[in-house]
């Protein structure tokens, strides 16, 4: 069975980062944006990460552009931008693709596990969350709309299980 653990892909200041570095942790995996209206999301997705992270919280976000070209910049342009507006302290990787042919194979594998609504793969916009347990499956997938602070119960949840 294959887990997040077998995927790694690039942080923003250039290093690969393997995930198996991250077994055991509960991670929030999310496509994030500077210029969307979602872009907010940033403050409650830090808040959350500084809520849990001495439990084993992870949140991993993934710069995508690929929605109304919503991330423009350079990995220097959105690193002082997370942290300068948001103090966005969780790690941020270098932009991605979330659909189509170019698809990061994290985002491949963690659309097959948990499909969107009606059953459809596809991320449609940014700020979609996945929610992994220590396990490295998916245990939920959320939506754009959906807040960062309606995650709690389920993170929180995720914390108390042990790693099978």
């Amino acid at each position: 069975m294959t887990s997040v653990y077998a995927f790694s892909a690039v942080a923003l200041d250039g290093e690969t980062i393997d995930f198996s570095r991250y077994q055991g942790k509960v991670l929030l995996i999310v496509n994030v944006a500077s210029e969307c209206g979602f872009t907010p999301q940033y403050q409650g997705l830090q808040t959350l990460y500084e809520s849990y992270q001495d439990q084993g919280l992870l949140v991993l976000g993934f710069p995508c552009n690929q929605f109304g070209r919503q991330e423009p910049g350079n990995p220097t342009q959105i690193a002082d931008f997370c942290t300068q507006q948001y103090g966005v302290s969780f790690p941020l990787y270098e932009k991605i693709d979330v659909n189509g042919p170019q698809a990061h194979p994290l985002y491949t594998w963690l659309k097959a596990e948990k499909s969107g609504v009606l059953g459809s793969q596809s991320i449609k916009w940014n700020f979609t969350k996945f929610l992994l347990g220590r396990d490295g499956q998916v245990v939920q997938r959320y939506g754009p709309t959906t807040k960062p602070e309606a995650l709690r119960r389920d993170i929180e949840h995720a914390l108390e299980k042990e790693n099978s």
